[in-house]
C-alpha cells in the first residue's frame, strides 16, 4: 500500500508537504504549471516588497498634493484614491492569473517592517484570490536605543494588524534571533498567526574591496542550515496553537522527512530547484514514499511529530544536553 503524503497547512488540505517557498522562481505562470505537474502541493509567490508599498502611496500623495496651493476651482477633478490605480497592480494581476492557471493553493507574501500600506496590500491580495499570505518581517534591529521588547512589540503590532484585515489564513515568516524563541512563537499565534515559517534567511552585504562598497550577496542554502529550524519545530511542536513549516535547507527526502519528524507540517524548498531543477520535486516525493513504507508508516500524518521534543527517547537532545556530548564525540584529527 502506496503512504498516503497528505497533510495540512493553515487549514489548506494538500497532496504532500512539499511547498514551494518565496522565490523568482514562482513569479512566472508558466513555471508556477511545471512545478504544480512535478508534484508541488503549494507555492508561495515573492515579495512585495514594503519599498513597493511606500512608493504606490508617495505616488499617490504626489497626485493629491499637486498643484493644491492654487487653482482651487480645480480641486474636484483630482482621482479617488480607489480610482488611482499606481503601484504594484502587476503583482495583485498576477494572482489573478496563477489561480486561474492552477489548482495548488497560492500563497501571497509581504516582505517589509512595518505597517505602512500592508493592510490595504493584504485585503487586496485576498480579493485577488490568494488562498493565504505569507508575512515575511524582515528586520534588523540596529537602532542601539531599540530594546528587545520593542522589536517583539512591532512583529506583534503588524501582525494583529494584518490579521483584522484579511479572512484567509495567515503565516508570519521570522528569524532566529528572539531572545526567547518560543514564547515569541507563543505570541505570534494569539496575536493572529495562523501559522510561523522558520527561519527567514537575512542576507547579510559583503565589501567589495576594490569599489570599496557594500554589495548584497545571495547564496543558496545547504542542507546544514536545516539544523536551526528543525530544532525549534521540534520544540515548538505540541506548544503552538499554529501550522509549522521550515524553510531553508531541504534539498532530499531526508531532509523533508527529517522536517515532519520534528513536527512540521509542510517543508519549503527553492535552492535545490535551482541546483537540480524541478525534477527534484518528484525524487523528493518518491523517496518520502519509498522510506515511509520501509519503516512501515502509513501517512504524513502518523509520523509527524514522532521525534519532536515531546515524543523524542531523549528530549534534552534539542537543548543543551547533547553538546558536550557532540563536542566529546567529535572523532576528528589536527592537520
Amino acid at each position: 500500500m502506496s503512504a498516503d503524503l497528505s497533510t495540512n497547512y493553515l487549514g489548506l488540505k494538500l497532496p504532500n508537504p512539499l511547498v514551494i517557498s518565496a522565490c523568482p522562481l514562482t513569479h512566472r505562470v508558466d513555471w508556477l504549471r511545471q512545478l504544480e505537474q512535478s508534484g508541488a502541493a503549494a507555492a508561495v509567490l515573492p515579495s512585495l516588497f514594503a519599498e513597493q508599498i511606500e512608493h504606490d502611496d508617495e505616488e499617490i500623495s504626489k497626485a493629491y498634493e499637486f498643484h493644491t496651493d492654487s487653482f482651487a476651482e480645480s480641486l474636484t477633478y483630482f482621482p479617488e484614491e480607489e480610482d488611482y490605480h499606481t503601484g504594484p497592480r502587476d503583482y495583485l494581476r498576477f494572482i489573478s492569473e496563477a489561480k486561474k492557471a492552477v489548482s495548488m493553493p497560492i500563497i501571497a507574501s509581504l516582505n517589509g517592517t512595518g505597517k505602512g500600506g500592508w493592510v490595504r496590500y493584504a485585503k487586496m491580495m485576498q480579493d485577488a484570490g490568494a488562498d493565504a499570505l505569507e508575512l515575511n518581517i524582515y528586520f534588523i534591529a540596529a537602532n542601539l536605543a531599540q530594546s528587545g521588547a520593542e522589536v517583539e512589540s512591532r512583529y506583534l503590532d503588524l501582525v494583529g494588524a494584518v490579521k483584522q484585515s484579511v479572512g484567509v489564513p495567515l503565516a508570519v515568516k521570522i528569524g532566529p534571533y528572539f531572545s526567547s524563541v518560543g514564547n515569541m512563537a507563543t505570541r505570534l499565534a494569539q496575536a493572529g498567526a495562523d501559522g510561523l515559517v522558520l527561519f527567514n534567511r537575512f542576507l547579510q552585504p559583503d565589501i567589495d574591496l576594490e569599489t570599496m562598497e557594500t554589495a548584497p550577496k545571495l547564496v543558496l542554502s545547504t542542507p546544514y542550515e536545516l539544523l536551526l529550524p528543525l530544532r525549534w519545530i521540534a520544540i515548538l511542536h505540541g506548544h503552538v496553537k499554529a501550522s509549522l513549516a521550515v524553510t531553508s535547507g531541504i534539498h532530499s527526502a531526508e531532509g523533508m522527512l527529517k522536517a515532519l519528524l520534528a513536527g512540521a507540517d509542510v517543508g519549503m524548498v527553492a535552492s535545490v530547484l535551482y541546483q537540480q531543477g524541478f525534477q527534484e520535486i518528484g525524487k523528493i516525493l518518491s523517496g518520502m514514499k519509498a522510506w515511509m513504507t520501509e519503516h512501515e508508516y502509513a501517512s504524513v500524518e502518523q509520523l509527524k511529530g514522532s521525534m519532536s521534543q515531546e515524543n523524542c527517547p531523549d528530549p534534552a537532545a534539542f537543548e543543551r544536553g547533547n553538546y558536550m556530548k557532540a563536542l566529546t564525540s567529535y572523532a576528528g584529527k589536527p592537520i
